[in-house]
């Protein structure tokens, strides 16, 4: 007989390394790695711990071979998953010692931090303009108001269109993407209307769907959308519903 020798080696560090060695008969040995030489197989029992050897007459050996190809396979596959998920997480720690701890918004672009100034937000209604972070208590103004910010494009252009930020928290608030709608001198962040009965605002902004990942347990979090944007304005905005305490960051994408 043409000597043959195979030898399969199995090594599965996060699952038990254990496969069927099948035989003619229906049977099987579950074993742990095994080879071919000659007329022999010789193989490791896992049910008595040892080595063993049966004639290669008595061996299923294309069935064993494809459970062993396929577990090698499954093994391969769980040890690069491990290694990537390894490799995001110390991507993850080396973007969060660059991001900075005060409250605010900031982009990683090529390694680089840049840092994004907020921006201050007006209320313009029928009663004029007003910086919104100077209404305190908000006034009960009937009808229908705007957010707005200054100029009808951002200076901040971001050159991707997933772009993604890292967002400081100053506060358990909420926070998304708005896009937002440029009017003559201004661009409108969203509408309010007064309810007047409960005296509550409603508010109307155009919300761009994102994915979150909170880094740290002090209000770090890294934000992105989950489609590409379009060429437009845009702003990340920190609020709390209903309180119209709105803190901007602007963009445009280009």
């Amino acid at each position: 007989m043409r000597r043959l020798l195979i030898v399969l080696l199995l090594a599965l560090p996060l699952f038990a390394a254990n496969f069927k060695l099948y035989l003619k008969d229906g049977g099987f040995h579950l074993i742990r790695e095994y080879q071919v030489d000659g007329d022999r197989v010789r193989f490791y029992s896992i049910e008595r711990s040892d080595w063993e050897e049966m004639p290669v007459s008595l061996i299923d050996l294309k069935r064993t071979e494809a459970e062993a190809s396929a577990r090698k396979a499954e093994t391969e596959k769980a040890d690069k998953e491990f290694s990537d998920e390894q490799a995001a997480a110390r991507e993850a720690r080396a973007e969060i010692q660059k991001i900075p701890q005060d409250p605010g918004l900031y982009r990683l672009e090529n390694g680089q931090l840049r840092i994004f100034k907020d921006v201050e937000p007006v209320v313009h209604n029928d009663k004029g303009r007003q910086l919104l972070r100077g209404l305190s208590p908000l006034p009960v103004v009937s009808g229908k108001s705007e957010i707005q910010i200054p100029g009808e494009h951002s200076a901040n252009i971001v050159n991707e269109d997933r772009p993604e930020f890292f967002l400081q928290l100053a506060a358990l608030e909420s926070f998304a993407i708005f896009k937002l709608t440029p009017q003559k001198g201004v661009r409108i962040v969203e509408k309010v209307t007064l309810i007047p009965v409960v005296k509550e605002y409603e508010e109307d902004p155009i919300k761009v769907e994102i994915f979150q990942k909170q880094l740290s347990d002090n209000g770090l979090f890294k934000i992105w959308p989950q489609e590409p944007l379009e060429k437009a304005e845009y702003a990340v905005v920190e609020f709390t519903p209903g309180k119209m305490n709105h803190r901007i960051w602007d963009f445009r994408i280009e």
